[in-house]
C-alpha cells in the first residue's frame, strides 16, 4: 500500500463522518480527500519529479496536515519541520534535505522572510492561511485545480518522508523512510491497539504532528475514526477534549505525563472512561510514576518503543501486560518496553555481530520492513547504522526470560566510572520513586581519579524538597556505591527537545567544558 491509501480506507469506511476536529470545527473524509486531491494535482501540475521534497511549516492543524496528505498523494517526500524548533534549526534541515516547495502558516511568515535568502532550492513559497510576502495563498494556488484523484505510480520503496533526526548529538540526520517501513508501522499500531465491531477510534493529537502524534493519525483515520487536533499546547484543553470527544487514544510523552499527575485529584476532575490506550513513549518512564498513571487514568497505559530509523513499533507493551493475574505486573515487566512488535526481527547483537543469548546485554539490533532505507545523502552513515542488514539503534538492552526487551540505556550515555559500566537510565528509575524528584537526569563528569563520576541533576516536583545527601543514599541503598550518584545537582527545569527528550549532550557540555572530551 502507499502511505496514502490508508486514509481512503478510512475515507470509504466513513466518507461523510468527522477526519479530524479542530476548535470545534468538523472536517470530513470527503472534504479533506478533496482538498488532498486539489493539493496533489497542484503539485503535479508544477512539473516536479518524483522524489521532490516539500516541507510544512506549521503548527498542529488540519489543513497544513491536508497538504502532507496531498504530498503523499503526489507521491511526492514529507520534510516534518517542527514549529517548536529554532528558525535555524529548520533552516538547516530545509536547505540540507534539499526542500523545494514549501507550506507555511502566516504567522511563521516573518520568521520564513528572514531565511528566504538562504534557501535557493525552494521554488514555491505557499502560505496556507492567508496572503504572505513573496508566496502564494493556498486558495489562489489551488485555483482551478480538479478535485479527482491524480494517477500516480509508486513505489514501496518510493522515500515519503525524511525526517530529522532529534539532533541531540549534533547537527540531525535525515531519515529516509518509505511506504513500505511507514506501512508497517500502521499494521503494527493497528495489531497493537485493535477496536471491537463497529467502535471508531478517537485519537486526540496533542503532541506535535510533526513528530509520533502525525503518524499515529494514520492509523486512526484509516479505520474511520476522528483526530481531534489540538493546536497549542494546553494540558487544560487536552483533558478538556478527551471527555468532550470521548477520546480512545492519545500519545503523550511521560514528562507530559508527570505533569499531569502532578493535577490534585485529577480521575474525580476529569472524566477518563473513553480512554482505551494511553500511549507513552519517545523517552523512559519512571516505573512509580507508570504505577501512578494506572491508578489514574486506568487500566489503559500503553508503552512502546521505536526510532525515526525505525518508525514507533520496534516494541509494544500493551494494556493489558501491565498486569498480571489482575494486579500490577512485576517492576521487571513494567520498566521494559514490551515484547517485540510480529512484523520486525530484534536481536541483542555484541561488537562482533554476533547474537547474544537470552538475558545477555549489548547493542538492539533491528531487522524487517520496518527499517529505514538510510540516511539521505550520507551513505558512510548508513553503512555504519545499517550493518548486514541489522539496523543498529544505539540502545543498549537485552531480552528477558518472558522476551521482553529492556532498554539500559543510550550507548553514548554509558558512564564508565574507575572501569564499571553505570548504566544512567537505571540510576534514574530509583531516584525517580522518590516522591520529591519529578524528573531527573544521570550523567558522566570529570573525575581525576575514576575518570568520570556519577552526578544527578534532578528537576523537582512543585512544593517538594529533598536534600542531595538523601538522594544519594536511597540509590547507595538500591544499587551501591559504585552506582550512587556521587553528586547532585537541582535545577529548575531540565533542557529538553521539542518533542520531551532530556538533552543530557547539553546537560553534559556544562561540565566537560574545560576538559578535551567528546561529549
Amino acid at each position: 500500500m502507499a502511505i496514502i491509501d490508508f486514509f481512503d480506507r478510512g475515507w470509504r469506511i466513513n466518507p461523510h463522518g468527522a477526519a479530524y476536529i479542530q476548535d470545534d470545527r468538523v472536517f470530513t473524509f470527503s472534504e479533506v480527500r478533496t482538498l488532498s486531491c486539489r493539493i496533489a494535482n497542484a503539485l503535479l501540475a508544477e512539473q516536479l519529479p518524483q522524489g521532490t521534497k516539500a516541507a510544512v511549516w506549521s503548527a498542529n492543524d488540519v489543513v497544513a496536515w491536508t497538504c502532507v496528505l496531498g504530498l503523499w498523494r503526489a507521491n511526492l517526500c514529507w520534510i516534518p519541520v517542527g514549529a517548536r524548533n529554532s528558525a535555524e534549526e529548520n533552516r538547516y534541515v530545509l536547505d540540507a534535505f534539499d526542500c523545494e516547495v514549501l507550506f507555511f502558516q502566516k504567522e511563521f511568515a516573518p520568521l520564513i522572510e528572514g531565511l528566504r535568502s538562504s534557501l535557493p532550492k525552494i521554488r514555491r513559497w505557499i502560505c496556507i492561511d492567508g496572503d504572505a510576502p513573496g508566496a502564494s495563498s493556498l486558495h489562489a494556488w489551488l485555483e482551478g485545480q480538479p478535485e479527482t484523484v491524480p494517477e500516480v505510480e509508486y513505489s514501496l520503496e518510493d522515500v515519503v518522508a525524511i525526517s530529522p533526526t532529534g539532533g541531540t548529538t549534533g547537527l540531525p540526520k535525515g531519515v529516509m523512510n518509505t511506504h513500505r517501513s511507514l506501512q508497517t508501522f500502521c499494521a503494527h499500531f493497528m495489531i497493537n491497539c485493535p477496536y471491537q465491531g463497529d467502535q471508531l477510534p478517537v485519537n486526540l493529537a496533542a503532541a506535535p504532528m510533526t513528530h509520533t502524534a502525525g503518524m499515529l493519525a494514520v492509523p486512526c483515520t484509516a479505520r474511520g475514526g476522528t483526530v481531534v487536533v489540538i493546536t497549542k499546547p494546553d494540558p487544560a484543553l487536552m483533558l478538556a477534549m478527551i471527555a468532550k470527544y470521548r477520546v480512545t487514544e492519545i500519545f503523550l510523552p511521560p514528562t507530559v505525563i508527570y505533569r499531569l499527575l502532578d493535577v490534585p485529584n485529577l480521575a474525580q476532575k476529569v472524566d477518563f472512561s473513553s480512554l482505551k490506550y494511553f500511549l507513552y513513549g519517545a523517552a523512559p518512564m519512571s516505573v512509580e510514576k507508570l504505577k501512578q498513571a494506572i491508578e489514574t487514568f486506568g487500566p489503559v497505559m500503553a508503552g512502546g518503543y521505536g526510532q525515526t530509523e525505525a518508525p514507533a513499533a520496534i516494541a509494544n507493551l500493551p494494556p493489558a501486560e501491565h498486569l498480571s493475574a489482575g494486579q500490577l505486573a512485576s517492576d521487571e515487566r513494567l520498566s521494559s518496553v514490551g515484547r517485540p512488535n510480529p512484523l520486525v526481527r530484534v536481536e541483542i547483537l555484541d561488537d562482533a555481530g554476533n547474537i547474544l543469548a537470552q538475558g545477555e546485554t549489548g547493542e538492539i539490533c533491528v531487522r524487517g520492513d520496518l527499517v529505514m532505507k538510510g540516511y539521505y545523502k550520507d551513505p558512510e552513515k548508513t553503512a555504519e547504522t545499517i550493518v548486514d542488514g541489522w539496523l543498529h539503534t544505539g540502545d543498549i538492552g537485552h531480552l528477558d526470560a518472558e522476551g521482553y526487551l529492556h532498554i539500559t540505556d543510550r550507548k553514548k550515555d554509558m558512564i564508565i566510572s574507575g572501569g564499571f559500566n553505570v548504566y544512567p537510565s537505571e540510576v534514574e528509575q530509583v531516584l525517580w520513586g522518590h516522591p520529591a524528584v519529578q524528573d531527573c537526569a544521570v550523567i558522566g563528569v570529570p573525575d581525576e581519579q575514576w575518570g568520570e563520576s556519577v552526578k544527578a541533576v534532578v528537576e523537582l516536583s512543585h512544593g517538594q524538597q529533598v536534600s542531595a545527601a538523601e538522594l544519594i543514599e536511597l540509590c547507595k541503598a538500591r544499587l551501591g556505591s559504585v552506582k550512587a550518584p556521587k553528586t547532585v545537582d537541582f535545577i529548575e527545569a531540565l533542557p529538553r527537545s521539542p518533542v520531551g527528550k532530556v538533552l543530557k549532550k547539553d546537560l553534559r557540555a556544562h561540565y566537560w567544558k574545560s576538559v578535551d572530551r567528546q561529549i
